[in-house]
């Protein structure tokens, strides 16, 4: 199973964004989305971004999934 994951954009150059969640950074294609800036939290499926969130959300769902008991 697949899970879109809350990541933080902390660089931008042209369609393309670092993203960072946790100790992990990786660059994800920004084609379907507007008006993303550094500091934006992205919902992030393989190498696409699928959506922006609020900051809030996306803490409070790092936050699950980090004190998920099946976490691996």
């Amino acid at each position: 199973m697949c899970l879109a994951t809350p990541s933080k954009v902390i660089k931008i150059k042209d369609d393309w964004a670092t993203v960072k969640s946790g100790n992990h950074a990786h660059r994800v294609n920004l084609s379907l989305l507007k008006n993303i800036r550094v500091g934006d939290y992205l919902l992030i499926h393989d190498e696409l971004a699928i959506n922006k969130i609020p900051a809030g959300d996306a803490k409070k769902i790092l936050e699950m999934i980090e004190s998920h008991p099946y976490r691996h």
